[in-house]
């Protein structure tokens, strides 16, 4: 299923930065921002983004500063900022309130969204969100997979190891990294601290997971809902990895959409 293109946005945060803000669905429809993972912009999204938007969502894509056609101050980045530039999209086209869903990097921006500004999130959906504590090793596949000037083989491995399940093709994730801000956006994810956010939640939570997910290991299935009880919601996509989103576009538009429309 591929709908129209989404239309493309240039909008303002207070701080004098510029976003560049993907569109899909109508103005009437019920607001649902989709935050990319670590390094990557939500270009490579278009097909969730449709199939969001055919179910009845304005779906909008906002993408990280440094990313895509996003561009402002690259210092002292926090949660807390990014997360305001989420607000600040939300004012620029004056919605009240909408669904927060944030791929494994941008859950920790949507999670920390929802703790600043609980009045304007309806809930927050967690794509292929890593374990609390995940094994190691998956940083530096992430660093290899991301750096173009490493072997092709070596990268492709890296992908297969950390973000595709067998059967996936990996190789459309050789492009749309930024590794030019790791260093930046790495400190952002430790500002504040995982403690002050993770086990606490004012809005309901999906836990979207990956079934072949390495940074989300069996057994921590349910460790989010041990943390927060009745407000998260687990669910578990087969066939997917951590990339999740372009391996199973379909199943993850269903599940958020069965999730968020009874929020």
């Amino acid at each position: 299923m591929s709908g129209p293109a989404p239309q493309r946005l240039l909008l303002p945060t207070p701080d004098g930065a510029l976003l560049d803000v993907c569109v899909d669905g109508a103005p009437q429809q019920p607001a649902l921002v989709l935050l990319p993972s670590s390094l990557r912009d939500s270009l490579d999204c278009d097909e969730l983004a449709a199939q969001l938007a055919g179910a009845g969502w304005q779906v909008l894509r906002p993408q990280p500063r440094g990313m895509a056609g996003s561009r402002g101050p690259m210092q002292h980045l926090s949660l807390h900022l990014l997360a305001a530039d989420v607000m600040a999209v939300l004012d620029a086209l004056q919605i009240e309130s909408a669904v927060l869903a944030g791929h494994a990097f941008g859950h920790f921006v949507a999670r920390v969204a929802a703790m600043d500004h609980p009045q304007r999130v309806r809930g927050v959906a967690l794509l292929a969100a890593a374990a609390r504590l995940f094994p190691p090793g998956l940083t530096a596949a992430l660093d290899l997979a991301a750096d173009a000037l490493q072997p092709e083989a070596a990268r492709l491995q890296a992908l297969r190891q950390a973000f595709f399940a067998p059967g996936s093709d990996a190789r459309p994730w050789l492009q749309g990294w930024y590794p030019q801000w790791r260093t930046a956006y790495r400190a952002a994810g430790a500002l504040p601290p995982k403690d002050q956010w993770w086990p606490h939640t004012a809005v309901p939570l999906l836990d979207l997971q990956a079934a072949q997910d390495p940074w989300r290991p069996a057994h921590t299935r349910d460790e989010l809902r041990q943390a927060l009880g009745d407000a998260v919601q687990v669910a578990v996509i087969e066939g997917a990895s951590h990339a999740l989103l372009p391996e199973q576009p379909a199943a993850v538009a269903a599940a958020v959409h069965h999730w968020a429309r009874r929020l």
